[in-house]
């Protein structure tokens, strides 16, 4: 995802707040637009291009509920995320089936709402760039996706959670007849159970308190486009009985009517879990598995394709560079330290990593000692350089940076990140483990004694 062209509007009536939200986005690497209320939002709408709008919702003269009416009305494909501080049932139902694409309860972590805009952000599948494809398997899935876009058939993408499988669902949309219409994201996990329903199938006025108005559910705002199911696995069991009627009816009736909406929509799912394992265990229903699992796609962890994991990380950086100043690249040790680790939350977690690194970095390239991964190896390693949970990999940058470093082991230790203190210490492992060591010129910290690493 290329968040360099990605322009945030975010609507706040109270001007501490709203400097704070800008730039936290401007940080993350977007382009920011402000306005301090409905009515100035709409205008800049008019006069700019703007993907991603994020709105409080108490605002005078135009509030949030009044301007997200508007937005749809006129620019009908434009993602609106609401921001409120009372964050009740009802508030949040109201918004969603008015169109609002998710919403934040106030206070929220600056990760919340980074994360948030990152999904709707039109740049995460907007074109063919935003699908990552240097590696044979990844690849091979994308051709699949792309022969699969062509029909109707109802898929189910597979894998652990940071793997791609919304982007390959907007893939798949972006391919099919259906490009041009609405691709409707739900994430089934995020939204409580009392309210999914009524987010999913639309609800009458007076449907349940709170109710004050009629609203369309995600299915009928998918009209003739797609409709993802996202993490369909935590789904509770009673509304898998309702869903798995209006897939094979392929109609849709609103809480609180008994009208039928005839319904023309391609469904997409998706699941972190094994969801045979989930209906064997009597925790998903078997005949709602069957009706998903028509073309299942199954996407492999980032440590199984890493052929991707330098492409990437180059485009997070990418992405990373306006807010940086200057373009930004990686060291080759700091390369090697990326294709070693196994990655276990996969793109989202190397996305991360990246963004750490280009804050500390204090140049134009990545090193080593600017990456900072979230599981270790060793937690006697005082530094990043070598974490990873496979040894012999990390004995590996070990060699190769004195190799590089011609023997130095004080230049060494620099370009791995790490004190030469802690390389003594994994030297007299790799003598240990009867591993050869490049010689060379050698500093006057090497005849100190041998101390454990701080």
């Amino acid at each position: 995802m290329s968040t360099a062209r990605t322009r945030v509007l975010i609507v706040e009536d109270d001007a501490a707040l709203r400097e704070a939200l800008t730039d936290t986005l401007a940080v993350a690497g977007y382009a920011v637009l402000a306005a301090e209320n409905g009515a100035d939002a709409l205008g800049i709408c008019t006069r700019a291009s703007v993907d991603v709008v994020v709105s409080d919702v108490a605002m005078q003269p135009m509030d949030g509920q009044a301007l997200l009416a508007e937005v749809r009305r006129r620019h009908p494909h434009l993602p609106v995320i609401l921001m409120t501080a009372y964050g009740t049932i009802a508030q949040a139902v109201t918004a969603m089936q008015c169109g609002a694409a998710n919403y934040l309860v106030k206070p929220f972590e600056a990760q919340a709402l980074i994360d948030l805009v990152a999904r709707y952000a039109p740049a995460a599948g907007a074109t063919d760039a935003g699908l990552i494809a240097e590696d044979a398997r990844t690849r091979g899935i994308a051709a699949l996706a792309r022969r699969v876009a062509g029909s109707d058939v109802t898929v189910l993408l597979t894998g652990e959670s940071g793997t791609g499988k919304e982007v390959f669902a907007r893939y798949i949309h972006r391919h099919s007849p259906r490009a041009s219409r609405p691709f409707i994201a739900i994430n089934c996990a995020a939204i409580p159970d009392q309210m999914l329903e009524a987010v999913l199938f639309g609800h009458e006025k007076g449907a349940f308190t709170g109710a004050q108005n009629s609203h369309a559910g995600k299915f009928e705002q998918a009209q003739g486009g797609t409709l993802l199911l996202d993490e369909i696995s935590e789904m509770p069991q009673a509304l898998q009985a309702k869903l798995l009627r209006v897939l094979q009816e392929r109609e849709v009736e609103r809480l609180g009517s008994t009208r039928m909406i005839a319904l023309d929509v391609r469904v997409l799912a998706t699941t972190n879990r094994d969801l045979r394992a989930q209906v064997v265990a009597g925790r998903f229903r078997e005949d709602l598995f069957y009706r998903l699992n028509v073309m299942p796609i199954a996407l492999p962890a980032l440590r199984e394709r890493t052929g991707d994991i330098l492409a990437l990380a180059r485009r997070s950086l990418a992405r990373l560079a306006p807010g940086h100043g200057s373009p930004l690249s990686l060291d080759p040790a700091a390369e090697r330290a990326l294709l070693a680790y196994r990655w276990p939350g996969n793109a989202r977690e190397l996305d991360n990593v990246v963004q750490r690194a280009a804050i500390l970095a204090t140049g134009t390239t990545i090193q080593v000692a600017d990456l900072h991964f979230e599981v270790t190896m060793d937690n006697e390693l005082a530094a990043p350089a070598l974490h990873s949970d496979l040894r012999d990999r990390e004995h590996e940058l070990i060699v190769d940076a004195l190799r590089v470093a011609g023997g130095n082991r004080q230049l060494a230790a620099e370009r791995l990140g790490i004190s030469p203190r802690t390389l003594r210490y994994k030297l007299a492992q790799l003598r240990a483990a009867g591993i050869e060591v490049p010689q060379g010129r050698q500093s006057s910290w090497l005849t100190r004694p041998l101390e454990e690493p701080a």
